[in-house]
């Protein structure tokens, strides 16, 4: 481990279980750490109202953690939301398009989302792009693909002339396997703050809370979410 902690990273953290968990385990391998959040306009805006609550209560859960943690920085991309019309920046019910994609994709987040960051880290001279994209337990997002997280960086480094690194240590998880990931990094402390203070449902619902956290119960997120709680418990 020690020779691992040298570089620093930028962690994308909206508030929800997965950026949740990458935050912490950035807060394991890199000295300098600093965060990075969006608002674009997304129905589930209460994610941006956690951020600040689960930055304060997940340094104290490992002795090194609050050192290395730095600035927090929210950035404006509302102009997502202005250029498509998607399940999670309208009112609109969540369903399957003929292309195959749900229409909770939102064509470009995660391109834009890593460019911005970039940018950012190339201000702030951080080393580390960190993301919580997943391929295992997706709903079939090309923008959460590992090939475009490696074209993205190749890219990235050719028009900034950098040698940033985009690191997804959810990229081959399910989501069982990102509840133990979290076990794992910060014990029970971790995953209860997971359950009880971060926020992943699509519909913005912290109405009702589950064994597994705060949320609608029924949107493609929460049952994703309830399915790898109960596989991590061993339901």
């Amino acid at each position: 481990m020690k020779n691992t902690i040298k570089k620093s990273a930028l962690v994308l953290f909206s508030g929800g279980q997965d950026s949740t968990t990458c935050l912490a385990w950035a807060l394991e391998h890199f000295e300098r750490v600093e965060t990075l959040g969006f608002d674009y306009g997304q129905r589930h805006a209460i994610e941006l109202t956690v951020r600040p609550n689960l930055l304060k209560k997940i340094v104290p859960l490992r002795p090194t953690w609050a050192t290395r943690l730095g600035p927090d920085h929210m950035l404006d991309l509302t102009l997502i939301s202005a250029l498509s019309h998607t399940a999670m920046t309208n009112d609109i019910e969540i369903v399957m398009q003929e292309n195959g994609l749900p229409n909770t994709f939102v064509p470009g987040r995660n391109l834009l989302f890593m460019t911005v960051a970039a940018t950012l880290a190339y201000r702030r001279g951080l080393d580390v792009l960190v993301g919580g994209m997943c391929e295992t337990d997706f709903s079939g997002y090309p923008d959460c693909r590992d090939d475009t997280m490696k074209a993205l960086q190749v890219a990235l480094n050719l028009g900034m002339d950098t040698r940033m690194t985009l690191a997804t240590p959810l990229m081959w998880l399910d989501k069982s396997q990102t509840w133990e990931l979290a076990h794992t990094l910060g014990g029970s402390e971790l995953v209860n703050l997971i359950r009880e203070d971060s926020h992943t449902c699509y519909l913005g619902e912290r109405g009702k809370r589950y064994d597994w956290g705060y949320g609608c119960g029924t949107c493609p997120a929460c049952t994703l979410r309830a399915k790898g709680y109960a596989g991590y418990i061993g339901a």
